[in-house]
């Protein structure tokens, strides 16, 4: 019996939430927040990237509509702006999927790259057009710029705390079911 109870889908996307309220949670509380100090990373965007990347399905679209719907809510951003870019974005990966298992590591470190600093540029542009006042644009490019640099850790700390890989061309599951 290779295939354990927590290697299936559900116990994967509880591990998903525990870690995205986690996350959340010290997100909000008043750490470090002095001022003039510099941001530190979207971690919940990294996990999310990387999770995509690796297993998407393990993440279907509701679990991250909720969770990046409520980090809205709770980071008082204009409710459903980031999520539906969030969505953009998980969902592009998800329709790459074939792609994103083929690139190596530095190739999926650039798309990935590429993917926040569009998601970065695309919120400015709809804040700016709506005039929604926004955060200064060097605090919200330092903050992108630690996301892209905190992604391989992200990624390494997935592979070998939870086993979170990206299967191979024609791996299939238990079941027989490609993967």
């Amino acid at each position: 019996m290779d295939e354990v109870w927590w290697r299936a889908p559900w116990a994967y996307r509880a591990l998903f939430l525990g870690l995205a309220f986690l996350i959340l949670f010290f997100r909000l509380l008043p750490l470090g927040q002095t001022p003039g100090s510099l941001p530190g990373p979207d971690l919940l965007l990294c996990l999310i990237m990387a999770w995509m990347v690796r297993r998407p399905e393990f993440l279907p679209l509701p679990i991250i509509l909720v969770v990046i719907l409520i980090e809205d809510f709770l980071l008082m951003r204009p409710p459903g702006l980031w999520t539906a870019l969030m969505v953009v974005a998980t969902e592009f990966l998800r329709s790459r999927v074939a792609l994103t298992r083929e690139l190596n590591f530095p190739v999926e470190w650039m798309l990935i790259s590429g993917i926040m600093l569009g998601l970065m540029v695309a919120y400015r542009l709809i804040l700016a057009v709506t005039f929604v006042p926004q955060p200064g644009f060097g605090v919200v490019l330092v903050q992108t710029l630690w996301s892209i640099a905190i992604y391989p850790a992200v990624v390494l700390a997935s592979q070998v705390a939870l086993n979170l890989y990206k299967p191979a061309m024609g791996e299939v599951d238990k079941a027989g079911k490609r993967l």
